[in-house]
């Protein structure tokens, strides 16, 4: 963890600030917009990128991807520009829990995944892109977003080492065991072989 150099009062205000534009639910937003209908009847309900994907649009489903991961990373910016690398984290921490637990949509949301990237990204760049290209070498070898997820999260803790940023190693755990409570009924479809694939409309 860094040094928490601010006191809890302004973190506060920088958590709300997180939650808030973690909450933005960009998947939904962007498939009305699009006259697509609601994401959160289409497939799996979910209103992330993987779900979007299924109405068909691609140009959605890569807006709403980009759009997932840059709140995470606003939130993070801000947070560090603001203040520092306390700040930084815990408004990370926060728009994952937005995300995951939207006020605008009664804390129903999405399952993290571009979020957590985005975050990754902005705290420091090379543990993000080590982390998404796990996810993209995975996801073209088998075809299954859940697993590229579960792998990519689950690896982003060795990633730390190399890049000499074990100060992160705590809330990158905190969000890997999110990732995978989340993904919990993914996980139950692996098992059962039951998961659907990449591009495919029925969840």
């Amino acid at each position: 963890m860094p040094e928490i150099a601010h006191g809890w009062g302004v973190l506060g205000l920088v958590a709300v600030m997180g939650y808030l534009l973690g909450s933005i639910p960009f998947g939904l937003v962007i498939t009305r917009a699009l006259g697509l209908g609601d994401v959160r009847k289409i497939g799996s309900g979910n209103i992330g990128a993987t779900n979007v994907l299924r109405t068909g649009n691609r140009g959605a489903a890569a807006a709403t991807l980009i759009l997932d991961a840059a709140k995470g990373a606003v939130a993070v910016l801000i947070g560090r520009a603001a203040l520092g690398e306390d700040a930084a984290q815990l408004a990370g921490l926060f728009a994952f829990l937005g995300h995951i637990f939207p006020v605008y949509l009664g804390f129903k949301g999405g399952k993290g995944v571009a979020t957590f990237l985005g975050i990754l990204l902005a705290l420091s760049w090379p543990v993000g892109l080590a982390a998404c290209a796990t996810w993209l070498v995975v996801a073209v070898l088998l075809r299954i977003s859940s697993v590229a997820a579960l792998m990519s999260a689950a690896l982003s803790s060795l990633w730390l080492l190399p890049a000499g940023q074990g100060h992160m190693f705590f809330l990158v755990v905190v969000l890997t065991v999110l990732i995978y409570l989340r993904h919990w009924p993914n996980i139950m479809r692996l098992k059962a072989g039951t998961e659907p694939k990449i591009g495919q409309k029925k969840a």
